[in-house]
């Protein structure tokens, strides 16, 4: 399988912090936004990534993060010249897709603590397959319905009136068919190709699984100010609490196996006398 990280669009929610950086590379707390992106795919043992940006960015995401050797994956860049919908991502980036099956993460959502990701990925055959998450505020989110059963009824993006309070993050997986979907799709009333419909698509063929997120597991929208800040000040609770990094790809890649002692050590030597350097040597 396959990962694309979308990390596109102007920013305009944070503005004016986007004034030449790309929101994915502000920080949350002490490391930038994409690295928690990458290490949500590679604690999942994804080690081929594709990484879809503006073209005023990517040069930003390439000097950051390099060719991810250093993070045991291999990274690809693709350009994304305007932004036209989550969906189109399937298409820009299909040269790269190939025929494996891909997951797609939007780059301002942050995840943390929940084992059903990895279920998720072991298990995925064929289909589609979303995540949901119970929230207080469904109206401003995609919302799933289930039936008793936990099997997806209905589909909706951003109802005046939800029927159910579990929206869909934004973290998909679906199999190879997924290019010809988006390719088959017309802009919505707002212009874009919606991530909804490459959904309804699989809903409608009954071939939709979802997964709900427990709540012993934060997602994290980290798309304003507001939020940012908020989900800054959740990893800085957990990390000086429980002495651990939460979002760190290098400890990801380190434990998943795609980093050995010997490549760790290797990465380490090239930091700065730094706490990260510190807290990752403290691995070896």
């Amino acid at each position: 399988m396959k990962a694309i990280i979308l990390a596109g669009g102007k920013g305009t929610r944070v503005y004016p912090m986007t004034l030449g950086v790309a929101k994915s590379l502000l920080p949350v707390y002490d490391k930038p936004l994409i690295y928690y992106s990458l290490s949500t795919f590679i604690e999942n043992g994804i080690d081929d990534i594709c990484i879809i940006s503006s073209p005023e960015h990517l040069p930003s995401f390439k000097a950051t993060l390099g060719n991810g050797s250093r993070f045991g994956v291999k990274l690809t860049y693709a350009e994304q010249a305007e932004p036209k919908g989550i969906a189109e991502a399937f298409t820009i980036a299909k040269s790269f897709i190939k025929r494996d099956d891909v997951s797609l993460l939007l780059g301002d959502n942050l995840f943390y603590g929940s084992s059903v990701f990895s279920r998720a990925f072991k298990n995925f055959s064929s289909g589609g397959t979303v995540f949901a998450y119970e929230v207080n505020d469904p109206e401003r989110y995609g919302v799933i319905e289930l039936n008793k059963s936990g099997q997806p009824v209905s589909l909706e993006e951003k109802p005046a009136e939800p029927k159910t309070n579990l929206a869909i993050p934004g973290l998909y997986i679906f199999d190879n068919s997924v290019i010809g979907v988006a390719k088959g799709l017309k802009p919505s009333k707002r212009g874009e190709l919606e991530i909804t419909d490459v959904i309804q698509h699989y809903l409608d063929k009954k071939d939709l699984k979802v997964y709900r997120i427990n709540r012993g597991c934060a997602w994290l929208d980290a798309g304003t100010c507001q939020s940012m800040d908020e989900a800054g000040e959740y990893v800085r609770v957990i990390e000086q609490r429980q002495g651990i990094k939460i979002g760190c790809p290098e400890e990801a890649a380190y434990k998943a196996g795609l980093l050995s002692k010997k490549d760790l050590q290797r990465v380490t030597s090239k930091m700065p006398d730094v706490e990260y350097k510190e807290y990752l040597e403290r691995l070896l």
